[in-house]
């Protein structure tokens, strides 16, 4: 099975949305030059929201240690992901397990990258765009993804219901990571699209079983 993850949530109902459609995780964005940033504030309330057995994801950018955990003080977190340069030292220092995010292009070693993180609960590979860290609603050549990565891959990058069962037959992930391709428009979320997206992840992992 095919783990879900909806990221960018920045609304109770979105987050209870998501929850009641099946997804496994959600993610809460503390960077904030993205559309989708969160307060302490906002996000307590989104993590409280949330049922039992819905992973709660909290997204970094080159955080400083005492900004992750001052979040992780106030708000309660399951998993970290960092989408910046950060060290594998500096990513596994939390007491949380990790995500490490890497922007794929041509000439990324991924293989080399999954060695260096070997900590992380997982690789996160997202689309190459410059000057900005994920949500940008592009994706990349899935071809660029080794079979033979030592972490679970997390698929994202311009994902959305038309083309996730195609991205899940090729690269056969552990999981998939959506955020713009299930909004109305940039931090909110459709719940049409989300049960699409959801109901298709479904139905190709049935396929493929």
């Amino acid at each position: 099975m095919t783990r879900i993850k909806i990221c960018g949530i920045t609304r109770v109902e979105d987050a209870l949305a998501v929850a009641s459609c099946g997804a496994n995780a959600i993610g809460l964005v503390f960077y904030q030059k993205s559309p989708r940033h969160v307060t302490m504030q906002q996000a307590a309330q989104l993590a409280a929201a949330i049922p039992p057995f819905v992973t709660r994801v909290g997204l970094f950018v080159n955080p400083s240690e005492e900004e992750v955990r001052d979040a992780l003080r106030q708000v309660p977190l399951d998993v970290l992901q960092f989408h910046g340069e950060e060290a594998p030292e500096f990513c596994a220092q939390f007491g949380r397990s990790y995500l490490k995010a890497v922007r794929v292009r041509t000439g990324v070693d991924l293989v080399q990258c999954a060695a260096r993180y070997r900590s992380a609960q997982g690789l996160l590979l997202d689309a190459y765009v410059e000057g900005t860290h994920g949500g940008t609603g592009e994706s990349f050549d899935w071809a660029l993804i080794p079979h033979d990565l030592l972490l679970p891959v997390i698929l994202s990058g311009g994902l959305h219901a038309g083309n996730v069962a195609q991205a899940i037959k090729q690269v056969r992930p552990y999981a998939v990571d959506v955020s713009s391709g299930v909004e109305a428009e940039k931090g909110i979320k459709d719940a049409a699209k989300i049960a699409a997206f959801i109901n298709e992840v479904k139905n190709i992992d049935l396929q493929l079983s």
